[in-house]
């Protein structure tokens, strides 16, 4: 994988927030790859519950201060960046007050999910393309990670269709256990169809509960990782019945070199 370029976009990331699937395999998965050579670039949420002076977070001002639509709504895009100590892995944080300032994840203090989670999911997609934009940094691989980062392929495939840094960018989404009960805004759908998105490309956020939200990623994705060992029969029926070249889940310890030959058979 040596110089290959590969963007991490996760809702989650250690040491960053706690351990957990997600958060580890967003950490392992981009330090495997940075270890054989390859250059990465992580992107998530700057939560507010994200330790800036401990983690050495700074805002990088010359990415930041242009303004992203949401829902017909101008919404400021800060982005922030640390280092992982030890590892030479830059991280950056898509920042807004308005979404992301709240001490917490995706749920306040009686563990309701935010009612603009949504909104959040769109705002950090469109977050991440506009500042690889700005970068001028041309992924080979862009490989999404939890439920908060499931819009960016369909923005992707769509809202920046036409984007030639992205003309040979390939998609692939690793696949989670649910981690949401219920369902995000039932506006959802059309809030992602105010950005142009036609109906044909997002039935299933009709109802955006978790699976839907993930499925509408899977649909998006030029190739799909299984990365939970307990996930749904359903969803693991219609990932295997997507005609998407997908990866059945591995353990931890086999991993790295099942990940590497995937990347390099589907996707490069």
């Amino acid at each position: 994988m040596e110089d290959k370029r590969i963007l991490y976009v996760s809702s989650e990331v250690v040491p960053y927030l706690a351990e957990n699937e997600v958060s580890l395999m967003s950490y392992d998965v981009p330090k495997m790859i940075n270890d054989q050579g390859g250059q990465i670039r992580i992107f998530m949420p700057r939560y507010g519950n994200i330790n800036e002076r401990r983690h050495q977070l700074h805002e990088v001002i010359r990415l930041s201060g242009m303004n992203l639509v949401v829902n017909d709504l101008d919404m400021p895009l800060i982005i922030k960046v640390a280092s992982i100590p030890k590892e030479r892995i830059q991280v950056y944080f898509i920042d807004n007050d308005e979404y992301f300032k709240r001490k917490a994840t995706f749920t306040d203090e009686e563990g309701q999910m935010y009612p603009d989670n949504d909104e959040r999911a769109i705002f950090f997609a469109k977050g991440v393309v506009e500042t690889v934009k700005k970068l001028n940094w041309v992924p080979d691989i862009i490989h999404v990670h939890g439920w908060m980062a499931s819009m960016l392929p369909v923005y992707m495939k769509h809202y920046y269709k036409n984007e030639a840094l992205f003309a040979n960018t390939k998609i692939v989404t690793s696949v989670y256990s649910q981690s949401f009960d219920g369902t995000l805004d039932p506006e959802m759908i059309n809030k992602v169809k105010f950005d142009g998105i036609p109906d044909e490309a997002i039935p299933d956020l009709a109802v955006p509960d978790y699976e839907n939200v993930i499925k509408t990623a899977v649909l998006h994705s030029d190739a799909v990782i299984i990365a939970a060992e307990s996930l749904s029969a359903s969803l693991t029926k219609y990932i295997e019945s997507s005609g998407k070249p997908f990866l059945p889940f591995v353990p931890k310890d086999k991993f790295a070199e099942v990940y590497t030959n995937f990347y390099k058979s589907e996707l490069l």
